[in-house]
């Protein structure tokens, strides 16, 4: 796997959805025992909610199967993982758990042709939370899996809309 900047991801997608190649993004909200997933429509416009892969120590290699499987069913180009980025500069526990996914899925080699970029995740699970409060989930596992399957959703939406917007104020400069 390979870092690569935000508006980079996109023109890659962009660029392969026009050859008819791979050209869906895969938006992820990594947690300490989930990871929550939500995959891109075919005009990366629009967040969907894909599932939640449980996160233990010893499962990374089978989650990189997963994550290869659904490279191949959903044409993915590439991964917005959600990073809790801190003005202070200061790493926090949650940033140091997606670092770590990431660094671990990037050793076993078996994603070695998707790129991926961080994006703010600031406040996505709270925002869920609220959201989902009205619903009294009784069960706390569900709720725990949806918070993430959404947080994901919320993550994946907040970059493609960022992505959309940056790209029609440059064709709007261009006219």
């Amino acid at each position: 796997m390979r870092l690569i900047k935000a508006e980079e991801l996109f023109r890659k997608v962009l660029e392969s959805g026009a050859k008819k190649q791979k050209n869906r993004l895969l938006g992820l909200d990594v947690g300490s025992k989930y990871v929550g997933l939500a995959v891109s429509d075919h005009q990366n416009r629009i967040a969907l909610p894909l599932s939640v892969l449980g996160r233990t120590k010893t499962n990374i290699t089978l989650m990189a199967d997963d994550f290869k499987t659904l490279v191949k069913k959903y044409s993915l180009a590439g991964l917005v993982v959600g990073y809790p980025f801190n003005l202070q500069g200061q790493c926090s526990p949650d940033a140091i758990q997606v670092s770590l996914l990431v660094g671990e899925l990037c050793k076993t080699g078996k994603l070695d042709d998707l790129s991926y970029t961080y994006w703010d995740e600031n406040f996505t699970s709270k925002c869920v939370e609220a959201l989902l409060n009205p619903l009294k989930l009784h069960d706390p596992v569900e709720t725990k899996t949806m918070t993430d399957k959404f947080a994901a959703v919320c993550i994946l939406q907040g970059y493609l809309d960022n992505m959309n917007r940056a790209l029609r104020s440059t064709d709007n400069c261009k006219d």
